[in-house]
């Protein structure tokens, strides 16, 4: 069973910017502390369509010191199991490539499509990377952590279709599973996904909230969440409300207690 009902857009979703940090070694000696560069990116996200072909990427350098940055562009697309999956691609423009930022200075970085979607959404993310730099005074004693920011774009298709489904609630080997997919042909976030364990008198008796992410276009994520077998064997009924952007989906499982852990 389903039930999708409109929601507001969600603040909530800066929360979901992506954020990498990756280690750079500059020595083979153990380093002794760290120290990483500092700098922002706005806005968190691109949204392009028919009409609106390009935008800009704002990066602040908060560093006393100067910034060397560089930006590569990603088709980004996720596996049979919801991972995030990158790999180059030369659909976007933007300049510069390359950007030396002088400190508390800012650098706009202009970022275009090359053609509008079509039948479905299309997603990337440009990525701002910083370039270590030595530090000769203290290269003995230090490892540089480069920051790395990735910028969703989104590229809308003429029509929108946003649509998902629960599917494929089951319990084993004492976890409760599930699978949250998107039948659309545009992205939704998932916001949330709380379970609950009502007995055979009604009166809820557990409750779990999971966390979720992006879905992209035919994308599914699977989840799964340990149940213990007392909950198991006095829980007639587990209701899923997965939350998203766009929508609520609703789907409830009639418990087998053959099922339960053993």
């Amino acid at each position: 069973m389903r039930a999708q009902k409109p929601l507001a857009a969600d603040p909530r979703e800066r929360i979901l910017f992506f954020f990498s940090i990756s280690l750079a070694l500059l020595l083979f000696l153990p380093p002794t502390n760290a120290h990483a560069g500092q700098f922002t990116v706005s806005p968190i996200r691109l949204n392009f369509d028919q009409k609106n072909r390009s935008g800009v990427v704002h990066v602040l350098n908060e560093e006393k010191e100067v910034l060397q940055v560089q930006m590569k562009a990603y088709v980004w697309t996720q596996d049979a199991e919801g991972k995030d999956q990158y790999a180059e691609t030369d659909d976007l423009l933007f300049f510069p490539k390359l950007a030396t930022i002088n400190p508390n200075q800012e650098r706009i970085i202009r970022v275009g499509i090359k053609q509008p979607s079509k039948n479905k959404e299309e997603t990337y993310r440009l990525f701002v990377e910083e370039i270590p730099r030595k530090d000769k005074v203290q290269e003995q004693t230090q490892i540089r952590v480069a920051i790395r920011l990735g910028v969703p774009i989104f590229v809308s298709p003429a029509h929108h279709q946003v649509l998902g489904h629960v599917a494929q609630m089951t319990l084993m080997d004492g976890k409760l599973h599930l699978a949250v997919q998107n039948q659309g042909n545009t992205h939704f976030i998932i916001e949330s996904i709380l379970i609950r364990g009502t007995n055979p008198s009604g009166e809820a008796h557990f409750s779990k909230e999971l966390s979720g992410w992006y879905l992209l276009t035919g994308s599914k994520r699977a989840y799964a969440t340990d149940i213990p077998r007392e909950i198991c064997l006095s829980t007639s009924v587990f209701d899923v409300e997965v939350k998203t952007s766009e929508f609520v989906l609703n789907e409830k499982l009639n418990v087998d207690q053959n099922l339960c852990a053993p």
